[in-house]
């Protein structure tokens, strides 16, 4: 009984929960770095690349037209993806949690008719998926190396990786955020 006494003191306290937070803060610092790693290396390569980050809304659908990986995040695995002339490269990487879901994959095409003309497949792609769901699309130009992000259907273009990082942080923070508020409300109603 004492020691139950001390878990659930524990599980109560400060102490726990910031080793918790500082914890998921290492894996989002891990996460993005292997993230902005592979898309400043692919720009200066101008190697052209389209990584969906899943957020809220599942993008189920998405993956199941590409091959599925579930395998680690990391710069070197995200680079080999879109090596020109390769099976997975023409696609979309989709990105879940701390997981590479699936590469290949198909996404839905923006029916903005007021997209610059000069905007190819890859970028049309990409706003369309953000269109559709709350993920974020990062964009590498195959002819620019030019860096975009795509959120809500709005274009974001010529990044550099420290804005990248920034809105990478962000993103997965609200996310983070999003899910202690679920939990805590669970938690007080059961």
């Amino acid at each position: 009984s004492e020691l139950r006494r001390a878990l659930e003191y524990l599980g109560r306290s400060k102490l726990l929960s910031k080793s918790i937070v500082e914890l998921a803060d290492e894996e989002l610092d891990r996460k993005t770095k292997e993230i902005t790693d592979a898309v400043a290396s692919l720009s200066r390569q101008k190697i052209g690349a389209l990584i969906i980050l899943e957020r809220e809304i599942g993008i189920n659908d998405v993956i199941e037209t590409g091959t599925l990986i579930v395998g680690k995040i990391s710069s070197s695995l995200l680079i080999n993806i879109f090596i020109p002339n390769t099976p997975l490269h023409d696609g979309a990487v989709v990105i879940r949690g701390d997981k590479i879901m699936a590469a290949g994959c198909f996404l839905p095409l923006s029916e903005n008719s007021n997209l610059s003309k000069e905007l190819g497949t890859r970028h049309r792609a990409g706003i369309g998926i953000t269109e559709n769901s709350d993920a974020i699309a990062i964009i590498v130009s195959e002819e620019t190396g030019a860096i975009s992000i795509a959120r809500e259907g709005k274009l974001s273009r010529f990044l550099d990786i420290d804005t990248l990082t920034r809105i990478i942080k962000e993103s997965y923070s609200e996310d983070n955020n999003h899910a202690l508020i679920k939990l805590k409300w669970r938690q007080k109603n059961d």
